[in-house]
């Protein structure tokens, strides 16, 4: 379904665009760790649990601010077995209430709940149980509330261009021609 840009999509999506084309790189260096971290282990009998957590850092980090690119791009998951036999209009009204009635919900809460988390480990200085672990654990905790914040841009702007789809000045005409 080809959704219209907005001016407001047009300059989120730049913006997320951006950004996942930056974060894109984590997953190299993040192939360095894990080959640094294997050479070490096998080649020298000498494990680094900095090296893992930072693994799992790197990952989260990856995984979480590629959520919006990813979102915003169009290429998440879908049931596309069912999805493309819709005609776009009833696409557009089923992704305008995905959004809505799930997706936004679902960022609120991760968004209400994860700022505490994150303020929490920061009073508490907290740091990795695992001797040799990395310090500032709330660094990597505050990924969690800002992937989910920039889920929620990218998910305004796909709500604008499906709210432009569905009642734009063109979308009679469009649905008249389909």
């Amino acid at each position: 379904m080809q959704l219209p840009e907005t001016r407001f999509s047009r300059a989120v999506d730049g913006v997320i665009r951006r950004v996942g084309q930056t974060i894109a790189w984590i997953w190299l260096v993040l192939l360095g760790v894990i080959v640094c971290n294997v050479v070490l282990r096998y080649a020298f009998g000498e494990g680094r649990i900095e090296f893992e957590e930072l693994q799992w850092h790197l990952y989260s980090i990856g995984m979480l601010l590629g959520l919006a690119y990813c979102y915003s791009a169009d290429e998440h998951v879908r049931v596309d077995v069912l999805h493309d036999r819709f005609s776009p209009r009833l696409q557009a009204w089923i992704e305008l209430y995905g959004i809505l009635l799930l997706l936004l919900p679902f960022i609120a809460l991760v968004l209400i709940y994860g700022a505490p988390f994150v303020a929490e480990s920061y009073r508490v200085s907290e740091v990795s149980a695992s001797p040799g672990g990395l310090p500032l654990r709330f660094l990597i905790k505050a990924v969690l509330p800002l992937g989910f914040a920039l889920l929620f841009a990218a998910a305004l702007a796909r709500l604008s261009r499906v709210w432009a789809a569905l009642f734009g000045p063109a979308s009679g005409d469009r649905h008249d021609r389909e």
